[in-house]
Parts: structure tokens; C-alpha cells; sequence
């Protein structure tokens, strides 16, 4: 009977010791979780507010990471250089360079790689231009390489600024083999020059923006618009009854594709050819310029322009069996030429020059956008010829 006397005066006395204890040492507990709580929820709103729409796990170089207080550098997304019109970009833009560049002998594989040092944009703005930049022609130091590309930049900058151009790169950041910048510079030379390409429309990448802030690493995500439409990137704002059959009325395009079919094929056919794909059957220019010399009622000498492997059977066919004094002798000297677009652009814009010594007015489609495939140019320049011939017997 003692033990269960001793023990209520006991127990809770022990019980009130214990719980002082475990108070205490839950309070210090519950304060570190409830603290760690908050770091982590202010951790979470920083990177909901530097970071939104990121994925959860970004792949940053050891470079990338290497930066100066308040110093930022950016990369595009792993996941939109897998994205095929970024890639058709890319491509686009090497093959137009190695054309342009052929005589010199410079072939370009990648972009960052190939373009940083200013070599080879020199060399492709001197070409385009038709100018020498008073620049030394190789050189290996940084200094000697960022004082080249202040050079080639600055000629760039002339050029493009009095049109309206925004300039979206520096000597920084192509020296520093940013291909976002060096993308909107050679983007911004094709357009100006009116390159012989037709580039992706509405290309957009997903940019990671990493800067330094207090010691710490924050990222963004930011969309870049690297292309948008042909029409707006050249600047031609002006709209007409076309860019309104196309936005509005694509039922009615069919019957204008019809008429203008029938029209060309009235002349075209004394010839013995047929068109049934305006967009495809112009795109070489040798139509344009034969029916040019039909509409007008003369001959086109032959070595004004070049036939090309889509005409040259059927076109040249006709010209063998209807004329014995048509000499052509086109085999060895376009055998490496016929699949050139720089050709076709040739024959479009000789076909364009027979239109203004007929009166025309110069027309508002470039020759590149025909050889592109462009219908919407390729019409234009067809109703043109309509309106003034659609009389001619």
C-alpha cells in the first residue's frame, strides 16, 4: 500500500520537471521550423519573382556563373535550340554567308564560333557593301580583335540606323560569342541587303537571363523575337488589295489565281508551255522573261539569261526545234550554275527591267521574293502585266 502512496505525491512532480524540459526544447524547435518555413518561403517568392514560368532546374555553364556584382549574361534555353525554325534560322543564315563569302575561300560552320573574332564580318559586310574597311587583317590579341569589331560595327551601324533598324548587339557581347546578338546582326544584314534567302518567319527563343545580385544568382526567363514577318522586317508597311485578299479573303484567291493563269497561258502557249503553278513556275525567272518578250512582240537574246535545270529540257526543247539560228551553247558554262539562286534572282531581275522599258512601274515585290517561292509577290508582279496587256492578242 506504500508504493501506490508514494507514487501521486511523486509523479506529478517529475511529470511537472519533464514537461518544463520538453517545453523549452520544443519552443527552440518549433522557432527553427517555423523560421526555416520563412527562409524558405522568401527563397520561394525570389525565385517566383527573378524566375517565372522557369523550369525547376536551369543548366548553367561554370562560366555563366562567374559574374560581377550586378552583371548579367544571358543563354538561350536548352530546350529552344532544339526548336526546327531556330535551327532553319541558323542554317539559312550559315548557307547565305558561305555563298556570299565563296571567292574568299571562308567557310563558316558555327555561328558563335566563327563570327566572334570579327574576321569573317568584315570580310561578308566588305562583299555586301562593296567598300574596304581600313582594318588590320588578322589579329589574335583580345584588344586587337574587339578594336576590329568596334570598326565592322560602327560601318554596320551607319548603314542600318537612317532605316530604322534597333541595334541589338555590341562589340561585348559578339566578342563575347552571344548568339542571340549575333543572330539579330547577320538577321538585320540579310534584310538590308536584301539577301537572296528567305528566312523563318516568327522565330522566338526562350532566353535565360542570369544575373549577380547581392552575391547571389538570380534567373529569368524572357522570350526574343528573333524574325517576324518578311514584309516587316524590310519595313514595306504599305498594304494593298493583295495583303487584303490574303488576310480576308482567301476564298476569292482561287478564282484571281485562275484568271491570271489563263492569262499567261494565252501567250505562254505559242510557245508550247503551260503554267498551272504560279508560285513554283515563275520562281527561275525564264517565264517571266519569255513572256516579257511575248507581251512586247520581240525576241530575247538567250545570253541575257541563264535557263535552269527545272526549264532547260522543256524550254530548250522548243527553242532547238524552232529556231536553227538560236545557238546555245549553255551545257559546260551553267552545268555549276543552274542550281543558284543567285541565278534565278538574275533572271527575275532582268525580267524586271524588261517590264520598266515596257512602262511599267518598278514592282513592289523584290526579285528574291519571287525566287523564294512568295505567291503573294509572285501575284502582284502578274497582275501587273495584267492590267497593261490584258488586251494583247
Amino acid at each position: 500500500m506504500s508504493a501506490p502512496g508514494r507514487s501521486p505525491t511523486l509523479r506529478p512532480h517529475r511529470m511537472k520537471k519533464d514537461e518544463s524540459f520538453l517545453g523549452k526544447l520544443g519552443g527552440t524547435l518549433a522557432r527553427k521550423k517555423k523560421a526555416k518555413e520563412v527562409s524558405d518561403l522568401q527563397e520561394e517568392g525570389k525565385n517566383a519573382i527573378n524566375a517565372p514560368m522557369s523550369p525547376s532546374t536551369i543548366d548553367i555553364h561554370p562560366e555563366d556563373t562567374l559574374l560581377e556584382e550586378n552583371e548579367e549574361r544571358t543563354m538561350i534555353d536548352p530546350n529552344s535550340k532544339e526548336d526546327p525554325k531556330f535551327k532553319e534560322l541558323i542554317k539559312v543564315l550559315i548557307d547565305w554567308i558561305n555563298d556570299v563569302l565563296v571567292e574568299e575561300r571562308i567557310i563558316v560552320k558555327q555561328l558563335e564560333e566563327d563570327l566572334y573574332d570579327g574576321q569573317v564580318l568584315q570580310k561578308l559586310l566588305e562583299k555586301l557593301a562593296d567598300r574596304k574597311l581600313n582594318v588590320a587583317e588578322v589579329t589574335q590579341s583580345e584588344i586587337g580583335q574587339k578594336q576590329k569589331l568596334q570598326t565592322v560595327l560602327e560601318a554596320v551601324h551607319d548603314l542600318l540606323r537612317p532605316h530604322g533598324w534597333t541595334i541589338k548587339w555590341n562589340v561585348d557581347s559578339i566578342h563575347g560569342k552571344n548568339l542571340i546578338s549575333i543572330l539579330h546582326l547577320l538577321v538585320a544584314l540579310a534584310m538590308h541587303f536584301r539577301a537572296p534567302i528567305r528566312l523563318p518567319e516568327h522565330v522566338s527563343v526562350q532566353v535565360v537571363v542570369v544575373r549577380k545580385r547581392e552575391g547571389l544568382l538570380q534567373t529569368a526567363h524572357v522570350t526574343e523575337e528573333l524574325t517576324t514577318t518578311t514584309e516587316m522586317m524590310m519595313g514595306r508597311f504599305e498594304r494593298d488589295a493583295f495583303d487584303t485578299l490574303f488576310d480576308h479573303a482567301p476564298d476569292k484567291l482561287n478564282v484571281v489565281k485562275k484568271s491570271l493563269i489563263t492569262f499567261v497561258n494565252k501567250h505562254l502557249n505559242k510557245l508550247n508551255l503551260e503554267v498551272t503553278e504560279l508560285e513554283t513556275q515563275f520562281a527561275d525567272g525564264v517565264y517571266l522573261v519569255l513572256l516579257m518578250g511575248l507581251l512586247e512582240d520581240y525576241f530575247v537574246p538567250l545570253h541575257n539569261f541563264y535557263l535552269t535545270p527545272e526549264s532547260f529540257d522543256q524550254k530548250g526543247a522548243f527553242i532547238w526545234e524552232h529556231s536553227a539560228c538560236w545557238h546555245i551553247e549553255l551545257e559546260q558554262e551553267l552545268a555549276a550554275a543552274w542550281n543558284d539562286t543567285l541565278v534565278k534572282v538574275h533572271n527575275v531581275s532582268f525580267a524586271f527591267e524588261l517590264m520598266q522599258d515596257g512602262g511599267l512601274k518598278k514592282p513592289k515585290a523584290r526579285p528574291e521574293d519571287v525566287v523564294n517561292l512568295d505567291l503573294k509577290s509572285t501575284l502582284r508582279v502578274l497582275y501587273n502585266l495584267f492590267t497593261k496587256y490584258k488586251n494583247v492578242e
